[in-house]
């Protein structure tokens, strides 16, 4: 029977591990396609007044795209806290 319930943990664990990776990755994946979409010109164009009206719209301020640096170090602060996260999973499953 303790068999059991440590193996049930350990698939917990595991389950818990993969979760924490894959939600890490997607998170990574995110800022990367955020970063690039910023990057790249918008594309839309100012609405301009159709024939007939004497008003004009005002530019919309451009987002302020996020510097490389700083994505980096977002990364590495994430991979960082995996790590951590790793090591706390580990450590949990050897002491019991």
């Amino acid at each position: 029977m303790a068999e059991r319930s440590s193996s049930g943990s350990s698939g917990v664990l595991l389950s818990a591990m993969a979760g924490a990776v894959l939600g890490a990755a997607g998170l990574a994946w995110w800022l990367l396609s955020e970063a690039d979409r910023r990057r790249q010109p918008s594309g839309r164009l100012a609405a301009r007044p159709s024939a007939g009206t004497s008003y004009s719209m005002p530019d919309a301020p451009a987002p302020r795209p996020l510097p490389e640096r700083d994505l980096h170090d977002k990364v590495h602060e994430l991979n960082q806290a995996i790590d951590d996260v790793r090591r706390q999973l580990e450590s949990l499953s050897t002491s019991n």
